[in-house]
């Protein structure tokens, strides 16, 4: 007899949630350990049943966000899947919304508080430098206050605005630059770095497109931190440091300085006597001797000190401030119950610049409140108040700014011993002692300071309408009060052209509204379809009101006020403001955790544009397949996450004047005592936004149970409708026409890569970011553009581009400076023979000023308590001009400025081979604008190390603490360039545009700063 024996399927059942809050999980996929061919998937109530043979030992949940988990075979198994932390399953905060960021299908990039907590900076955005991939971040100079360039994904207007649109806890802020000058303060400067929880840079147009017409630049989406319920905490963190400079530069001592200007006066009086200006060579050189000497002598404070060399002044070191500080202390309490939440701040900053005269301090303060006012209404407020007070120095172009003091000879003494004041102060030689005006003058007696009182406020409400459905509405009002006054006393004189002092004050203050109310819908359906909707309006107006009066000749520099003036030389008042009326949708559906389609739409109504283009609609839309959910890759135990996304749609910029497309007229054009108005512009009502068309294809990868992960992205930008001014004819009364005329292109890669090299006890995890972007204008209706004879908008180039005659440097026969002519011949090639009359040379194409290139590379080290930092931070393929060069590089040929070091290696006989043209003096040999004064631009910055101890558990609660750490920070601590300049991330204040960029001139380096912190939690 045999016997035979059947295995039997047994029937599990049971439920799965989140082991953070006990939710279920819909989706979760359960498998048998070693069979993947059975399982199923959780219901929408995290509940789910499967047969299994009876042999199966262990279940297997896999769920996107949480941690896989394995647990052994039951009649009922119950788990609970814990939140994986890694970046794939961060939330993402979105236009009015957040997302999973396995769901996004949009190109989003995120940086968190720990990349930005405690840096040693004024301002956000230079914490993002580096760490956001495809922005570019850039200071124009280390002038502390200052306005910060940044660029998501290339610069998408010539003349519009080309800064992203700055969103802070769903309120469009102000962000307006209020400077009296043309050099820009920085208005984001006013939000706490420490405040923020985190940052998302929307780039492509499905994730921005939701922000409409003001999207085509990119969006920054600033979240602050909240409270939670349970304990309340106190934070306390504090640091302090010292900052010195980047960069120097290397100028001639008084030996080197009085030889080259020696040399000077024989090359010019050759010159001269080449011209015929002289009968003998003799003669000339004899004038030209006695007139270098008696101007050596002026500057020698009256003396022939400068024949032996005694004083030798290093001017440069004297622009800058000894031991500069900067302190910041900032303390922090949240906490709450299951009705409401808080979050309370405060911080000082305290920072001294680097250069002498300058420094920033702000006082700031948030609360963040959220209370659960029913089952079903949170009411909350956010509020932040600040004060700061901006000590600014003059432009980088004025004589009267610290940089401007490495032109004055070494051998003028710092204090002139005919006085025992400092040179320059003496009434007499005020006019032409020293070489220039001494910007150590305006130390004592003169100030420029920007005081800005500034609260941004928001109340909200959120109405749970159904289990599915949320309406919001909030109200926003974002105020800045700015008051600017400068006093430059009796000793500027020479600066200002004022005997008696000169005064300004001016008055700005901006009012920002916003509303928006919008309906949130959310539902899953079934096991495999997830929906989830946005629909509502928005509403903006922001009114400018501004003030100013100057004043001269006050009673003695104890006045200060310009009401003490005697004589009111000009005043100024305005208002101005805008509105913009705007109604949003967006949709995202999921299917079986797989396949992702999103839509949105914003229709914006702005009172910039004119009568017939008033309204833009403005749509995009994605889609994203999420492979590793598929079966042919769900068990791959290599690759643990795979999505490939695609998005394209419109964005707009609004970023233009007020009334662009209005008829203008003025109200000053008084004539004879009467009262008159004169036309300013000609109406053009079917005026519209630049427009951005926007594809992007992008992949999300994983491996290694997420240890490495990153994305890839390609995107492609065409801008159309550009705002130019073109031409009309003059007979109209008018020399130009506001118009949308112009095209440009954007387009590039980026990569970033994080990974997860060590996990055990000592952990080691490194970050890069890497993005190329190529910029092109493909159409200017046949117009060149430009302003300072240096960089151009040119059809075929990128923005800015450097279009300059090409130096060829020095004929070796007779020292002058030459140029490739580079005309066409009449056989089409290029003359290459060289000229020394710098008109006879045609420009070219000489380098770009925006880089190719940016990166950054992080790497985090920790054990045992002990943690290191060391992040680096590059761009490469951008050029640099130093329009400075043409005085402190010109060989002694352009005046009695003092010469860079390599100057000393002029051409000084026939047959020399030199790049340095002979010195003569006030011939300007080889001084202008060419490709002699541009450099590689390409640097790599160790930008921050951090080195920090966490005191054990054993410690703290014997301290009654919660946490205690100690920690030394390095920032800027070395710089990798070719640049021979202060500093290679530069770009001079005063001539900052769209097209002017690139550009060097007496510009400050950054900080190196040296702090050392600790953080205490309560």
């Amino acid at each position: 007899m045999v016997s035979v024996a059947f295995a039997q399927d047994k029937t599990i059942t049971g439920k799965v949630t989140s082991a953070s809050d006990g939710l279920p999980l819909p989706g979760v996929s359960v498998t048998v350990k070693g069979n993947t061919k059975i399982g199923t998937q959780t219901d929408v109530n995290g509940n789910f049943k499967l047969s299994v043979p009876s042999i199966a030992r262990t279940l297997n949940f896999r769920y996107i966000g949480f941690k896989d988990l394995e647990a052994a075979v039951n009649t009922v198994v119950n788990v609970g899947l814990e939140e994986n932390k890694k970046q794939l399953s961060e939330v993402v905060v979105v236009g009015y919304g957040t997302q999973i960021k396995q769901d996004l299908t949009g190109s989003v990039t995120q940086v968190n508080a720990k990349d930005l907590e405690n840096v040693p900076v004024t301002s956000f955005e230079s914490a993002l430098q580096g760490k956001a991939t495809g922005v570019f971040v850039e200071s124009q100079n280390g002038k502390v206050g200052q306005g910060i360039k940044v660029r998501v994904r290339g610069s998408a207007s010539v003349s519009a605005g080309n800064e992203p649109l700055y969103v802070v806890d769903g309120i469009v802020i102000a962000t307006s630059n209020l400077s009296s000058t043309s050099a820009s303060t920085n208005p984001l400067a006013d939000i706490n770095t420490n405040d923020i929880e985190s940052i998302e840079v929307l780039k492509d147009a499905s994730a921005a497109a939701i922000y409409g017409a003001r999207a085509s630049n990119g969006v920054v989406l600033i979240t602050t931190k909240k409270g939670k319920a349970g304990q309340s905490k106190i934070s306390f963190s504090a640091f302090g440091g010292v900052s010195s400079p980047t960069g120097h530069r290397e100028f001639l001592n008084s030996e080197d300085y009085v030889k080259i200007e020696r040399r000077a006066g024989d090359g010019a009086a050759m010159q001269d006597f080449l011209s015929g200006f002289y009968n003998t060579l003799t003669d000339a050189k004899a004038d030209y001797s006695s007139f270098v000497e008696s101007r050596l002598t002026r500057y020698s404070a009256g003396n022939t000190d400068y024949q032996t060399y005694k004083v030798n002044t290093d001017w440069e070191s004297l622009a800058f401030q000894k031991s500069p500080v900067i302190q910041q202390y900032d303390l922090n309490l949240s906490g709450g119950n299951d009705k409401t939440t808080f979050f309370i701040s405060g911080q000082y900053l305290d920072q001294d610049g680097i250069i002498v005269a300058n420094g920033y301090k702000r006082y700031s303060g948030r609360i963040n409140l959220t209370h659960k006012a029913t089952d079903f209404i949170d009411i909350g407020l956010n509020l932040n108040v600040s004060n700061s007070v901006n000590n600014r120095v003059s432009n980088d172009n004025a004589f009267s700014t610290p940089f401007q003091i490495v032109a004055l000879s070494p051998i003028t003494p710092v204090i002139d011993p005919r006085s025992g004041l400092l040179s320059g102060s003496l009434p007499g030689a005020a006019t032409n002692f020293p070489v220039y005006y001494n910007p150590l003058l305006s130390v004592d007696n003169a100030f420029y300071k920007t005081k800005v009182y500034r609260n941004i406020g928001k109340i909200f409400a959120n109405v749970k309408l159904s289990k599915d459905l949320k309406f919001t509405t909030d109200f926003s009002v974002d105020n800045i009060n700015q008051n600017e006054e400068n006093y430059y006393g009796t000793l500027t004189f020479r600066n200002t052209g004022v005997r008696n002092g000169s005064g300004y004050n001016a008055g700005d203050f901006l009012v920002n509204l916003n509303t928006n109310n919008f309906l949130s819908y959310a539902k899953t359906i079934g096991s495999k379809n997830t929906i989830d909707a946005v629909l509502g309006t928005s509403y903006q107006k922001q009114t400018l009101q501004s003030n100013s009066t100057t004043g001269e000749e006050f009673p003695s520099d104890s006045y200060k006020k310009v009401a003490s003036a005697a004589s009111i030389t000009a005043g100024n008042s305005s208002e101005t403001s805008f509105s913009f009326l705007s109604y949003f949708f967006r949709a995202n559906y999921k299917y079986n955790n797989k396949y992702l389609v999103s839509f949105s739409a914003r229709y914006d109504g702005s009172s910039r544009f004119g009568s017939g283009n008033r309204y833009g609609f403005f749509p995009a839309g994605s889609v994203g397949w999420i492979m590793s959910q598929e079966d042919f890759l769900k068990n791959n135990t290599t690759l643990s996450f795979l999505k490939v996304r695609a998005s394209y749609g419109l964005t707009g910029n609004s970023e233009i004047g007020n009334f662009p497309s209005r008829g203008l007229y003025s109200g000053n054009g008084s004539y004879a005592g009467s009262a008159g108005q004169i036309p300013l512009q000609i109406r053009n009502p079917d005026l519209r936004w630049e427009e951005t068309a926007q594809l992007d294809v992008g992949l999300d990868f994983g491996f290694i149970k997420d240890r490495i992960n990153g994305t890839l992205d390609y995107y492609n930008k065409k801008t159309t409708g550009l705002l130019l001014n073109v031409p009309v004819p003059e007979t109209t009364g008018f020399a130009t026409y506001t118009k949308n005329v112009g095209k440009l292109t954007n387009k590039g890669f980026e990569v970033a890569v994080n990974s997860e090299n060590f996990v055990g006890k000592f952990k080691w995890s490194t970050g890069l970011s890497f993005a190329n972007n190529e910029n092109k204008i493909t159409d200017l209706g046949g117009q060149q553009l430009g302003t300072n004879d240096i960089n151009y908008g040119k059809e075929g180039q990128p923005i800015g581009v450097f279009y300059l005659p090409e130096y060829a440097g020095v004929d070796p026969a007779n020292g002058d400076a030459i140029w490739y002519k580079n005309t066409k011949k009449t056989d089409g090639t290029l003359d290459r023979t060289t000229t020394n009359d710098v008109n006879q040379a045609d420009r070219i194409i000489a380098g770009n000023p925006n880089p190719k290139y940016i990166f950054g590379l992080n790497n985090n080290f920790s054990y045992n308590g002990i943690d290191l930092t060391v992040f680096f931070q590059g761009v490469s393929g951008n050029k640099i001009f130093n329009a400075g060069g043409q005085y402190m590089s010109a060989s002694a040929s352009n005046g009695f400025d003092n010469q860079t070091k390599d100057q000393m290696a002029y051409w000084d006989k026939p047959g020399d081979i030199t790049n340095v043209p002979e010195p003569r003096l006030f011939y300007a040999n080889g001084v202008g604008n060419s490709t002699r004064y541009l450099s590689n631009g390409s640097y790599v910055r160790l930008k921050t190390v951090t080195l920090g101890y966490t005191f054990p558990t054993s410690v703290t609660n014997k301290l009654k603490l919660n946490r205690l750490r100690i920690y030394a920070t390095g920032q800027n601590l070395a710089t990798f360039t070719k640049y021979k300049g202060w500093d290679p991330e530069v770009n001079s204040d005063y001539q900052s545009t769209n097209i002017n960029q690139g550009v060097d001139f007496y510009s400050a380096p950054q900080a190196r700063v040296i702090s050392f912190g600790l953080n205490i939690g309560l």
